[in-house]
This record gives structure tokens, sequence and C-alpha cells, in this order.
């Protein structure tokens, strides 16, 4: 092996430790004394042994050098890695890829309201599949596989498997106990190219809906699925849970766009930033955003008055995934919901118990953000937590009822 082949990793190894503590300057210098002493560690009072590196300091005479150089060599490969992760401006601003699939956001005139015919590709650890799952779940369209159809269910779902390894593009696979209904594909890439004459070129990206029948893509965009979804409806009772209500609907629009802008997007913004000014304006942004939800919650139910609305199914999944994966993984855990955002955290646990505690596995979800997401977490080491119970989040499988937290709409 030549050394250019181990030498960049490595230098980008020591940066992090040097830079992660400004004393590393005695570690150094004790390295340096003692650089071919043998390298112990006590484990049960006994010595246990443990390696020393290469001992680079041996032959490479200037500190400062090693340093700089480890330092330059992370640094770039980061932001390069980042940057294909996430697209970024010239500030070192997160810029989330717009769409491009969708129909828009009303449900297409020419596919009949049937059941059995349309499927959603959902994975767990992206907040906006999570988004689309409990707006359906509300809407009494999507209900757990276990359970016995029901005469409301509109969709049918998969639940996709995040692993970047196993998926030709992007990061969405399929496994055995939850397989692809429509072509058996392997990853969602398969039902990409399926639904799209000639193969398809650009992002494989979920949530994404499907029309069974024609393998067609309705959309990939989670706003438009929301909206469309509400505009239709099996319920044979003649009514409908109805997230946006015509009366609300300006409150509605303006709150989910700096629900978006300073919450769902601020995260990603403090995660994927590659600058100091770009981390602390999506960062204050963040707690900006999360400060207004509270106050809003103080004197309301929910966020837009007395019955949930698509604002509410908006904050849902970064409230969910807040202290337990965002606060510590994307660096915005300045204040976080259980102990600085009360109000947020009493709404949190109703909208869990509304929509169902087995719509989102807060640990899975956890696994893959610091596993796949590596350019933030190389070392792939995962937190124990805290966990769904750590956090109080309530128990059980289905969705509790309760219609005085809807508003309702014929149909």
């Amino acid at each position: 092996m030549s050394a250019g082949k181990w030498l960049l990793p490595f230098l980008c190894h020591a940066a992090a430790a040097l830079v992660a503590c400004p004393s590393h300057a005695h570690v150094l210098h004790s390295a340096r004394v003692s650089a071919r002493a043998p390298v112990v560690a006590v484990e049960d009072g006994k010595p246990a042994p443990s390696r020393g590196g290469v001992r680079l300091l041996e032959w490479i005479p200037s500190q400062q050098l090693l340093v700089t150089s480890a330092r330059f060599a992370w640094n770039t490969l980061w932001k390069v890695m980042l940057s294909e992760l996430a697209p970024q401006s010239d500030d070192g601003d997160y810029v989330r890829p717009a769409p491009q699939m969708g129909t828009g956001a009303t449900w297409p005139a020419e596919l009949p309201v049937v059941s059995g015919r349309y499927h959603l590709y959902l994975g767990n650890a992206c907040p906006w599949c999570h988004r689309v799952a409990a707006s359906a779940r509300l809407r009494q369209q999507l209900l757990a596989k276990t359970g016995p159809p029901q005469p409301t269910q509109f969709l049918s779902f998969t639940r996709l498997v995040s692993d970047p390894q196993r998926a030709s593009r992007g990061g969405w696979v399929f496994d055995s106990d939850d397989p692809d209904p429509l072509c058996d594909a392997a990853d969602l890439k398969g039902v990409y190219d399926r639904c799209t004459p000639g193969g398809y070129s650009g992002r494989c990206t979920a949530p994404l809906l499907v029309d069974l029948e024609t393998s067609t893509i309705i959309s990939q965009e989670s706003a438009d699925i929301i909206r469309m979804l509400g505009q239709v409806s099996l319920n044979p009772s003649g009514r409908a849970v109805d997230l946006y209500p015509t009366a609300l609907r300006a409150d509605i629009d303006a709150t989910c766009k700096w629900v978006y802008t300073q919450v769902n997007n601020g995260v990603y913004g403090c995660g994927f930033a590659t600058t100091q000014s770009a981390y602390e304006r999506a960062e204050r942004g963040v707690h900006e955003g999360l400060s207004r939800c509270d106050e809003l919650l103080s004197s309301q139910r929910f966020l837009c008055g007395a019955q949930i609305t698509e604002a509410d199914v908006w904050l849902l999944p970064t409230a969910v995934r807040f202290d337990g994966i965002y606060a510590s993984f994307f660096r915005c855990g300045r204040r976080q919901i259980r102990s600085d955002y009360p109000n947020i955290a009493r709404w949190m646990k109703e909208l869990l118990q509304l929509t169902g505690s087995d719509l989102f596995d807060l640990d899975a979800a956890r696994r893959s953000y610091y596993t796949d997401l590596f350019p933030l977490n190389p070392g792939g080491i995962v937190p124990s937590g805290p966990s769904a119970a750590d956090l109080g989040f309530p128990v059980g499988d289905g969705p509790v009822e309760d219609a005085t937290a809807f508003s309702w709409r014929s149909v």
C-alpha cells in the first residue's frame, strides 16, 4: 500500500483528535518521549493491550505541520462529502432540493376513489414520510398493517428500510418481510424505474405515492400528498376529518410556512451547515420557531386553535425527533422540548396518542441518522438514548379516538 493511501485517512483521524482538545500538545509530547514504550490500558484492574497508532511523531518533526495538514485534509474531505449529501449555498447554508415529480396539491380527477389501488412508500427515519403517514392516519386512510381491513382504508403502504450500501441510488431498500407490491423491486430505484418509461435518472426519494394499477407516480412531494389526501374519503359515515378547514386556511398556510422554514428545515440547516455563520443562523431560527410554537400552545390545544390542522402534522415529525436525535446529532440542543418547551411536550404526547405509537420508531430512526449520514458521524457510534420510554412517549399500538380533536367535513 502506498503512503498516500493510508496517510490521508490517518491525517483526517488525527485532526479529529487534535481539534477536539486544544491541550493535546502535552499528549503529543508524551507520545514523542514514550513512542517506543508499550501502550497499555486497564481493564478490571489488569493491564490490557491497546494499539498506539503508527507513531507519526517519530518521523514528522513538526507538530504544527501535522496538525495543519490533518485539519486541512479532514475539513476538505468533510466538505466534499457533505456537499454531495446536502447541497450548499455559497455562504455554507443547506439548500434543500425541490421535488421533481408530482401532480400538485389536487387529487387527479381521472383517478377513481377506490380502496386497494394506491400505495405509499414510507421510511421510518424520514420526517417527510412521517407527516404523510400521520395525516393519513388521522383521516383513517392508513391503518396498521396487522389490523383487519376497514372500509375507510384508502391506502396501503410499505415500510422502506434505510440502507445506502444496498440501494443502487438513494438510500431506500426493501426487506423480505415487507416486499415491494408493484414489481418486487430490490430498492426504491426499481419502483421509480418501473413507473418511468425508459428508466428514471432523478433523485429516488420518499414519500412516494403510486397508482399500482397503472404503475404511475402520483407524487413524491409530502406537502402535496397531505393536501390531496384531504380531498378523498371512503368514510361510510358521510363525514371525514378536515385538516384544512376553509375558515382557517390562511392561518394554516402561514403557520406551515414558518414551521417549515424555522423548525422542519431549520434542524437540517444546523446539521448540514458548512460555515459557523450558517450554523448559527439556522440554530437561532430553530429555537425562535420552537419558542413561537410553545407560546401558541400555551393558550390553545393545537397550533391553529381547538382542532388539529395540517400545521400540527407538519410540526409533529420534527418534535418527536428533536430531543432523541436532532438535539445532539444536528447540534441544536441548546434547549430541548422535554425541559424547555412544556407546551410542545404536552401537545406532542397528545398527537402521538391520536396518530398511534406504531407509526414511528425513535430508536430505529436514531440508528439510521447516526449510521447512514456518515459524513456527520464517521465513527458510526450510535448514542444509547434518549429512548421513547426515556422521553415518556405513549405506548400502545393503535390511535386513540377523540372526535373533539378534529374539524369535520361532509363527503
